[in-house]
């Protein structure tokens, strides 16, 4: 090493200022080359933003690059729970068992401890919101019965939603040898999200939520204030991925999803990402039809996976063999002894085939009207006992609602509908006695029949609400029939007019069905009272 030295001309002496900043010099050139390879590893940037409506592409930049997720993994996790909730694998209201291994998981964390048992929701909102890497391995857990179990549940449910580049190690999205991803999938992943479960969607927007045991901030919170229209959908961190996140904004018409990887800070990835979300919107026609992704196939627990060879490979060979409880033929029951086995008319429908055929364009329009609807029940498949009287009773209730009606105008209206089902799906009935002695009467009294109950003791219901439009009304209902498909599907949806409002309310119910209903949604803090008969 060479050291720069000076002679001092009159004492000859050496200098030693010079040697001292030439040694700090060469110091602080060690530090910046040691410094250097780590500024070289910083994580890769990848982008990809496109309009949710439609699935098109408006920008990208290294969006197939297999890359760290980080939390983002969080959102198939969530996915899968959300999956598990709506085919009956668990509830919201389950209690959850809190393993050693959750509550060992490092922060970001809800704060679990070993023993614990939580409510499934709150592990659902520690996960959504707080990022909490605890609950969302409690979650694989409790679904798959270990984190490894989860992590395949997890690639299966990627592969059928068209992620074909991310393979999954965990439930949290830690860094792990090969779970990875890329910005293609990870959109794809929050699109899914946005419109397979819409119900639950409303949880990324949240600035903060009570997780069980506390109050939990949101880790996007900041895009959320101060982005317009955002509402989602999570974010991500850890030293190798950087700083990612997936955004969702809507304005108007228009809805953006764009994912940022590999961002330096929290500041500069929302920053970029309201550029692209920016972009988005400029690039996004402001009307497009909404083309839906196909919901993938259920790969829960009605799907048994033998593996084959090495289960650490991106991706394992396996065989799939799907079991289905479903029943494939249903045996019709023998007719009781003496039965011609053939379902007995009510008064309604002799009174019907009785009436000459020019009274039957007595009302023309409530004819057609009512014709198309009885048609419509009998074209799904052969009108048979039960469906032949719900069909009548759908022809009476709605000639009950037009003012006071004459009973011929009922009959006249009933009769083609029920002919016509009769010549294709009915072979001819047998008449009991009582009705052969009316018709050999000279002069038969009419019987009308104002109503045909099919309730079988459904006569209770729910209440959701009392609204200032009939309009506002039936979308509620038909966003709740919608968030509790398992409680409501086969109710009534019918909307009453009173002197406060319109009332939204479920009808067709037993009492046990609706309170459950009640208590379900409750819990997804939605209103809900049940009525009964009175």
């Amino acid at each position: 090493m060479a050291v720069i030295t000076q002679v001092n001309p009159a004492s000859g002496r050496y200098s030693r200022t010079r040697f001292l900043w030439a040694a700090a010099g060469f110091l602080l050139a060690i530090l910046l080359l040691g410094l250097a390879p780590q500024r070289a590893a910083a994580a890769p940037y990848a982008a990809m933003v496109i309009d949710s409506r439609t699935g098109e592409v408006l920008h990208s930049r290294n969006a197939d690059t297999r890359l760290h997720p980080a939390s983002l993994t969080k959102m198939m996790t969530l996915y899968i729970a959300f999956e598990a909730v709506r085919n009956g694998e668990i509830t919201l209201d389950t209690k959850v068992k809190i393993s050693r291994n959750a509550a060992a998981e490092p922060p970001s964390k809800l704060g679990l401890k070993s023993g614990q048992r939580i409510a499934f929701r709150y592990l659902i909102r520690a996960a959504a919101v707080k990022s909490a890497n605890d609950a969302a391995t409690a979650i694989g857990e409790t679904l798959s019965g270990s984190e490894a179990a989860f992590a395949r549940r997890m690639n299966r449910t990627a592969k059928a939603l068209g992620m074909s580049r991310t393979t999954f190690k965990n439930a949290h999205g830690l860094t792990a040898s090969g779970h990875l991803s890329t910005a293609r999938d990870m959109t794809t992943l929050g699109r899914h999200l946005l419109y397979d479960y819409p119900e639950y969607y409303n949880l990324f927007s949240r600035r903060s939520t009570h997780a069980g045991i506390r109050e939990v901030p949101n880790t996007n919170r900041r895009l959320l204030a101060n982005y317009r229209g955002a509402d989602g959908i999570k974010t991500g961190y850890t030293r190798a991925a950087g700083f990612n996140l997936v955004a969702s904004a809507k304005r108007g018409n228009e809805r953006i999803i764009a994912t940022v990887f590999g961002g330096k800070s929290t500041t500069s990835r929302n920053a970029k990402v309201a550029e692209l979300l920016d972009l988005g919107f400029r690039r996004a026609p402001s009307r497009a039809k909404l083309r839906r992704p196909a919901r993938p196939a259920y790969q829960g627990a009605g799907v048994i996976v033998a593996d084959a060879g090495d289960s650490s490979s991106e991706e394992a060979a396996g065989k799939t063999i799907r079991v289905s409880g479903q029943v494939n033929t249903s045996l019709r029951p023998k007719s009781r002894p003496g039965s011609s086995g053939q379902p007995v008319l009510v008064a309604a429908l002799e009174e019907a085939l009785q009436t000459p055929p020019a009274e039957a364009a007595a009302e023309p329009e409530l004819q057609a009207e009512q014709i198309e609807n009885v048609q419509a029940v009998s074209a799904e498949g052969a009108l048979q006992g039960d469906a032949l009287r719900n069909s009548i009773a759908v022809a009476l209730a709605e000639a009950e609602a037009e003012p006071e009606p004459a009973p011929a105008a009922v009959a006249a209206t009933v009769r083609p509908a029920v002919q016509k089902a009769s010549a294709n799906t009915l072979r001819p009935v047998a008449r009991p006695a009582s009705l052969a002695l009316a018709e050999a009467s000279p002069e038969p009294e009419p019987v009308v029949v104002t109503r045909l109950s099919t309730s079988g003791g459904r006569y209770w219901g729910v209440n959701v609400g009392l609204y200032t439009s009939r309009y506002q009304a039936e979308k509620v209902l038909l966003r709740t029939a919608l968030s509790e498909l398992e409680t409501l599907d086969g109710s009534l949806r019918k909307v009453a007019k009173t002197r406060r409002g319109f009332e939204a309310n479920f009808l067709g119910m037993t009492q046990e069905h609706a309170e459950r209903a009640c208590r379900r949604l409750n819990a997804r803090n939605m209103a809900c009272k049940p009525i009964g008969p009175s």
